[in-house]
């Protein structure tokens, strides 16, 4: 019986999200530190879509979500195969590997989301979602509006980064040659070379915090693949800031594997969903979807047993 673990990003969170925490004893103490940096309202206040979406506010929840519903399954599940983590995800993701605290996990996020809003401070930058345009159509246009890869999540969907006035500019002749476009509610052009000083101060900042070897395989979003060895995990966690997420490798990696099941870490099903369009095989579902632990419980244990 093997058991996939998947931590989502930024663009997730919503007012009602994962209410079944709050019910929980073993995620009082991460929740708790998460209403410290956030304040206790944080629920109330993700009514306000600027609150909700701005980067600091944004990466802790997401962080600190994941941890603590981890803290409430692990005791009762077997310990996961295989962990990944898109973008912010991948401090929870470390986290239930084993490589460092809750506590450090959620003082990591404030720190990255701090060191990632410097890094574009004066500018106005975003992401936009790009679907149904194949790689070499989709990196030309980019490139005629200097814009960058930003997330590749398959073979005709991927997300471009880059200052809002290009993504705007863009938009038109991506839809002309065929491709749907979203704007994402991300303020920043995450994982592009608009990061680049936030990559380096975030790496500074890594190599002086202790990591642990992982307990179980830890796939990273800088060149999807499996790193073990600490110096390794921290060089792929800052670089990731940086450079394109690989998530559609990181899929792979995962369904290489051979899991049973796969669990999305948190607000929102969209890895999930992912997941059920690459490996329609192996069931996935996101916590989101439960209204208790003994739910999720009660769901993983039945597909780990089919």
């Amino acid at each position: 019986m093997s058991l996939a673990l998947l931590f989502p990003g930024q663009g997730t969170q919503h007012p009602e999200m994962l209410r079944w925490l709050a019910d929980e004893p073993a995620a009082a103490p991460t929740l708790a530190q998460l209403a410290g940096m956030l304040g206790a309202d944080w629920r109330a206040r993700l009514a306000d879509p600027a609150w909700a979406g701005a980067n600091e506010t944004a990466q802790c929840l997401l962080t600190g979500l994941g941890v603590a519903a981890w803290q409430c399954l692990a005791p009762e599940l077997p310990a996961p195969a295989i962990v990944a983590g898109y973008s912010v995800g991948e401090l929870p993701a470390f986290c239930a590997a084993g490589v460092f605290d809750a506590r450090t996990a959620l003082s990591l996020a404030r720190r990255r989301a701090q060191a990632m809003q410097a890094s574009v401070a004066g500018l106005d930058t975003g992401l936009l979602a790009v679907q149904g345009l194949g790689p070499a159509a989709l990196q030309a246009l980019a490139a005629r509006h200097g814009l960058a890869l930003a997330i590749r999540l398959g073979p005709d969907r991927a997300v471009l980064g880059g200052p809002a006035e290009a993504l705007t500019a863009a938009q038109p002749g991506l839809e002309a040659a065929g491709g749907h476009c979203t704007r994402l509610a991300v303020a920043i052009a995450s994982h592009t070379p608009w990061m680049a000083a936030a990559a380096e101060a975030f790496a500074r900042h890594l190599a002086e915090r202790p990591f642990a070897a992982p307990r179980c395989a830890v796939v990273t979003d800088f060149g999807g693949t499996v790193r073990r060895r600490p110096d390794e995990l921290k060089q792929a966690l800052a670089a990731q800031i940086a450079h394109p997420v690989h998530w559609d490798r990181c899929c792979d990696v995962i369904a290489e594997h051979r899991v049973r099941c796969v669990l999305e870490m948190g607000p929102g099903s969209t890895l999930a969903r992912l997941w059920h369009e690459r490996e329609p095989a192996v069931p996935a579902r996101s916590i989101d979807e439960f209204r208790s632990a003994a739910a999720v419980l009660r769901w993983v244990r039945g597909a780990l047993a089919a």
